[in-house]
């Protein structure tokens, strides 16, 4: 139980059991999970995007571990999506392949493991996480949006112009990267968030881990792996194998080494984020495939992450 890999990943089991139960029991109706997905997404995770980036400053961040790792997850996203087809299930299907938890299961499992030195690269990755492949992915699924609608003549044809301009406007009116930017600008101010402000920030930023997982549980409850496990099985071994190997490859050839490249590595590697089930949430689309998804990329990561550890030379 001391493994630093069970002990980051028993919480996160934990806690989608208990969701699962109280699925089960229905102290938790259907209706309600959507209401509580709005307030996550609506509440909860802008509180903990604007805290997190508006104390970012930019020259903390290491640029080379950076390009490298965002170049990498990006380059799983969209070949994911040319694979599967550009559609909305299809672009947060993709999302799930390399968007990782990186916070709840992230920090505690590179502090044990890497103390410090871990941290510090971890956090540059973290800093700005969120708005890079949130942000994509958003722009993403507004344009597949856009496309499907015109597909089924639900709007006239528009000019390409004007179909960019929304789908911009709204990838940026969004409570995803809103709150990013607004951190991000809030940062450059040099000034620090009032402690009447910042405290009930970090209050809502705690919630919004513990209950999106627990809405994940809630989710399988109603809607077992076993239907869905086929699917979430490829997507879990694109997240938790492919996307650690090529981050792995990647960081060698460009001459990243020690704690820098085996933390972007193991960062690689961690399952799939609950920010993932959120967009499944926001955008009405494969919600059942991403919960079995999350699911199962958290039990194989108990397997996957301790290979990569080992394999890194971590005992």
């Amino acid at each position: 139980m001391n493994h630093p890999v069970v002990s980051a990943l028993f919480p996160v089991v934990l806690l989608i059991a208990i969701g699962v139960l109280a699925g089960r029991l229905r102290w938790v109706s259907a209706t309600a999970v959507k209401d509580l997905s709005n307030l996550v997404f609506m509440v909860l995770a802008p509180a903990l995007l604007f805290r997190t980036m508006a104390t970012a400053h930019g020259g903390q961040l290491e640029i080379r571990p950076l390009a490298v790792y965002f170049g990498v997850a990006l380059a799983v996203y969209f070949a994911m999506l040319a694979w599967l087809g550009f559609t909305r299930r299809s672009a947060v299907l993709a999302l799930a392949s390399m968007f990782s938890n990186t916070v709840m299961i992230g920090v505690p499992l590179v502090g044990l493991a890497y103390g410090e030195r871990g941290l510090f690269t971890l956090f540059t990755l973290v800093s700005v996480h969120a708005l890079v492949l949130l942000t994509v992915a958003t722009l993403v699924l507004e344009f597949a949006v856009a496309r499907e609608r015109g597909a089924q003549g639900q709007a006239s044809p528009r000019h390409i112009g004007v179909t960019v301009f929304l789908a911009v406007r709204n990838a940026v009116i969004h409570p995803v990267p809103l709150p990013i930017l607004a951190g991000l600008a809030f940062a450059q101010t040099g000034w620090g968030i009032p402690v009447m402000i910042d405290k009930p920030l970090q209050l809502l930023g705690q919630a919004f881990g513990p209950i999106a997982l627990v809405m994940v549980g809630v989710t399988l409850a109603a809607n077992p792996v076993g239907t869905h496990l086929r699917e979430a099985l490829v997507i879990s071994l694109a997240k938790n194998l492919l996307h650690p190997a090529l981050m792995a490859a990647a960081g060698w050839a460009l001459g990243l080494q020690g704690v820098t490249l085996a933390v972007m590595v193991i960062a690689a590697s961690l399952p799939v984020g609950a920010n993932v089930f959120l967009f499944s949430q926001r955008y009405e689309v494969a919600r059942e495939a991403v919960t079995a998804t999350v699911a199962v990329s958290t039990a194989l990561a108990l397997l996957s992450v301790s290979a990569v550890m080992l394999l890194l030379g971590l005992r």
